[in-house]
């Protein structure tokens, strides 16, 4: 598994809502609902509580006790919230978070060390790997077992016919 206490980035406050300290979020994970598994956030040198949250357009309004007006709502702006890896849930069976696999290195089917995972996006149609290469080119091949048939904590090997 991924280093345990490595921080995970949740949401990023996006600022103030309304005038009691609602703060807007901007989500990096499966939505709103995911968070509420979680009561305390690291958020820069200081830890907030969740109250409450709430899908809003496309991400979500939460409350945290530490923040009770709109100015303190705002100087939070820009702030990431996180929670240590090992807070996650476990995986099943051929899941990953995309967290664990930024940084891996990347080889393809035939051996040849191709590059590191540098980024995950999804557009709608599923995960893409943006991959690395040393001389700082990137291309991206899609998180299907056709074109990245393993993974694991030391690595991802992705189908030759993949590699640019």
């Amino acid at each position: 598994m991924a280093d345990a206490n490595r921080p995970v980035t949740l949401a990023a406050i996006a600022g103030a809502h309304g005038v009691r300290g609602e703060v807007r979020l901007k989500l990096f994970g499966e939505g709103a609902e995911a968070l509420r598994a979680f009561s305390v956030f690291d958020a820069g040198d200081r830890k907030l509580t969740l109250r409450s949250v709430r899908p809003a357009n496309q991400g979500a309004v939460a409350t945290f006790a530490e923040v009770s007006d709109r100015s303190a709502a705002e100087a939070l702006r820009g702030t990431v919230l996180t929670v240590p890896r090992s807070a996650l849930p476990p995986l099943a069976e051929g899941e990953y978070y995309h967290h664990d696999l930024i940084g891996l290195p990347c080889v393809s089917t035939d051996g040849a060390a191709i590059g590191h995972v540098a980024a995950v996006e999804n557009f709608g149609a599923g995960d893409i790997l943006e991959i690395e290469k040393p001389n700082g080119k990137r291309f991206m091949v899609p998180m299907t077992t056709q074109a990245v048939p393993a993974w694991n904590d030391d690595g991802v090997t992705v189908n030759t016919a993949f590699v640019e």
